[in-house]
């Protein structure tokens, strides 16, 4: 070893004692740049409180009025719904009870009377654990700030929008009191269902003014700015109870109240106002409401709907609406169906473009916002049949073939014509005419109830549907919603087409924030197959169990009604307009005789009359369809002698009546299988359409010689 040389433990020290320097040096930096930023926030901290400190106060602020704001509106213009001062009822601050002011800043804002207007810790506190929690989790304005928005900005979430809450807020702090302040607030905040401020809420909820309210009362209203629709008592009276119980506590938690005092009113019971004054301002309640979902799933919170002074315009046909609210009151009343259960439910749309004409989810939304539209899955009975049908269209079955109007069997289920009558051998429209029960089980014997279920899927249908015979008869629930859809296709020529609500939406000075695309159109059944059902189901109202929806106009629709008559159902068409009516108890109790021919079907036709004017009609173009030919007897399974006549049953050619479904003959149950949307290969939301093969005699040879499993009996129908 040379003298000159470095012992290597030497030079493995020179390089640590290197690297140690270097991370002491990047720890350095790091520690600057961390005291440079701190000095930074600091000094805009700074900064902007004495930029705050200097702001001057607004002048007449107390002489405030609120502005129109959020309107729905009809695409003839009309205005259906209205978030505006129409509820607004201002008070002086002696007319608010103390404990409301209190229930308010123990649920808002605990430090109001101990702030400038804003909260900067707050703030700076919120955004970090939104950006923790990736979204917006804590609001982080004051009582004050929030005033400052609702008087003079919207709702856009950004940091630009809260800087300016900050100085208006600051400014507003020096133009008034406190106490005018909480005033202003409780005049103007939103609290759901169309009411500006505590008075209009509280005549609103429990038909009260405001020195009528109880603790409770006045904590359940406290609990509503942050979220409106979610802690309505009208829409989730549990969510209500449980949010107004969270600012009970915060009370006692502040020394507004003490433990009893709260243990009192926390066991206290909510009585509601059965009738709020609000709704009589709301001409669609039940379409409104769907409408507020569409803007959600676009991007707009609530209280930028209601306080953003939009005009949002809507599909709405107004005169088609107020006839439709008119006519499920006045025609289930003529038949003596008065009482809160008994409802009915209406849905209108265009089957070319998809605009939603009329919406009524019940026929009082003050006593009840369930929607029977898009909520209720409720038995179809025979207005399920057209889709037998078209799977034996579309499996080369012509209308005027013959089929067995006959005691009929599969295995052990032995389905029955309403009141055992039979007519023989007829042709196949007439069997629909009809509403034959005998007929539709032969057919989807014969086609196959996975062409059944296919066809139902393509045309729009998304409930579970059993893989079971008794479907033919309509013994699986649906949506009203999907079924008036599903008819929209055979008056489009086989397209199908999305319905919507939302045309275009406008800001306050008439900037379009959002313009309706082309709606979505699927081919999904061929013209040829439309035309042949179209002229089966016009049939029905012509001279078949749809007499009575007549309109004096070129018209389909099928009847529906379950069996005890617990559903009864008319869904119709013209080219221009679809109509679907859903008429039933809300605790499925029988209704007395009433089927799909008289009240649904009279109910259709009084709306359709006015829709066909407002909206126009025109014929069918379709290529001719004859009916009355000579029939044609080409499949002996449609027309088979093996099927005797039993003794207590009677043929009868020509009479017409309501069918309905009657009781399956019992056997042993078996596992039937629920084929759901996905389950059918091509089918589904969100599978393209393009994709989806039409049954046709080519596709539909093998599956209509698989045997369906024997039926159960059907759940649901006695």
């Amino acid at each position: 070893m040379s003298k000159y040389s470095v012992p290597k433990r030497v030079k493995s020290y020179t390089k640590v004692s290197r690297s140690n320097s270097e991370n002491d040096s990047v720890l350095d930096n790091i520690k600057r740049l961390f005291i440079v930023g701190v000095a930074c926030v600091l000094a805009g901290f700074v900064a902007l409180k004495l930029y705050l400190a200097i702001l001057p106060p607004i002048a007449n602020l107390s002489d405030f009025k609120p502005n129109m704001v959020t309107k729905f509106l009809s695409s003839d213009g009309e205005v259906i719904k209205t978030f505006n001062a129409c509820t607004f009822s201002k008070v002086e601050a002696n007319q608010i009870p103390k404990q409301l002011k209190e229930a308010i800043v123990a649920t808002e804002d605990k430090n109001f009377y101990n702030h400038p207007g804003y909260d900067l810790c707050g703030v700076a506190r919120s955004v970090v654990e939104n950006a923790i929690a990736g979204r917006v989790v804590q609001g982080g304005s004051t009582i004050t700030q929030q005033l400052s928005r609702m008087l003079f900005l919207s709702n856009e979430q950004s940091f630009s929008r809260k800087i300016k809450e900050i100085i208006i807020a600051a400014q507003i702090e020096k133009s008034i009191t406190k106490d005018q302040i909480l005033t202003m607030y409780l005049n103007n905040v939103y609290l759901g269902s169309g009411a500006y401020g505590v008075e209009g809420a509280a005549q609103i909820y429990f038909a009260k003014h405001l020195d009528q309210l109880t603790l409770a009362e006045m904590a359940l209203l406290a609990g509503l700015p942050q979220a409106p629709s979610i802690y309505s008592p009208f829409n989730n009276l549990d969510l209500a109870i449980k949010r107004r119980n969270q600012v009970l506590l915060r009370m006692y938690k502040m020394h507004y109240i003490d433990k009893s005092t709260m243990e009192k009113a926390q066991a206290e019971k909510v009585h509601l106002t059965t009738m709020p004054q609000s709704y009589l301002l709301n001409k669609a309640p039940y379409f409104c409401d769907m409408i507020m979902r569409e803007l959600e799933k676009l991007g707009f919170t609530e209280q930028e709907i209601s306080q953003g002074g939009y005009k949002i315009i809507t599909t709405l046909d107004y005169k088609t609406q107020i006839k439709t609210n008119e006519a499920i009151v006045a025609d289930l009343n003529a038949y003596g169906l008065r009482g809160d259960k008994n409802q009915a439910a209406v849905f209108v749309f265009s089957p070319i473009d998809g605009k939603i004409l009329a919406y009524a989810g019940g026929k009082d939304y003050s006593k009840s916002q369930y929607d029977r539209v898009t909520q209720a899955v409720r038995p179809p009975g025979s207005a399920f049949k057209p889709f037998i049908y078209t799977a034996a269209v579309e499996k080369g079955v012509s209308p005027n073939d013959l089929i067995d109007d006959k005691p009929f069997s599969a295995g052990t289920w032995t389905p029955h014509n309403y009141g055992n009558k039979y007519r023989g051998e007829i042709p196949v429209y007439k069997a629909l005419m009809i509403s034959s029960n005998v007929c539709a089980a032969r057919l989807i014997q014969y086609v196959g109830v996975r062409a059944v279920i296919q066809i139902a899927r393509i045309m729009g249908i998304t409930t579970p549907l059993e893989y079971d015979y008794t479907i033919a008869l309509g013994s699986n629930g649906v949506k009203l919603y999907e079924l008036t859809r599903a008819y929209g296709v055979y008056a489009n020529g086989g397209f199908k087409v999305e319905p919507y609500g939302i045309e275009r939406i406008e800001s306050s000075r008439g900037k379009v924030l959002y313009s309706a695309s082309r709606p979505r159109i699927t081919k999904v059944l061929s013209t040829d197959t439309a035309a042949i059902m179209t002229a089966m189901l016009e049939t029905v109202i012509e001279r078949g169990t749809g007499a009575a929806a007549r309109i004096g106009k070129p018209a389909a629709g099928k009847t529906g009604t379950t069996d005890d008559y617990k559903d009864a159902w008319f869904v119709g068409y013209t080219p221009t307009i679809v109509a679907g009516v859903w008429v039933g108890n809300d605790d499925n109790t029988k209704m007395g005789g009433l089927t799909g021919g008289s009240v649904p079907a009279v109910i259709w036709r009084d709306i359709m009359k006015v829709a066909v004017d407002s909206i126009g009609s025109e014929d069918f173009q379709y290529p001719e369809v004859k009916l009355d030919g000579a029939p044609r007897k080409t499949n002996p399974k449609l027309t088979s002698s093996d099927q005797g006549q039993s003794n207590n049953s009677r043929i009868e050619d020509e009479a017409v009546d309501e069918v309905q479904m009657v009781p399956v003959t019992p056997v042993t149950p078996v596992q039937p299988k629920n084929i759901t949307p996905q389950e059918v290969q091509g089918v589904g939301n969100n599978v393209p359409h393009t994709n989806v093969p039409v049954p046709n005699q080519s596709n539909m040879n093998s599956q209509s010689s698989q045997q369906a499993p024997i039926p159960a009996p059907v759940s649901g129908i006695n």
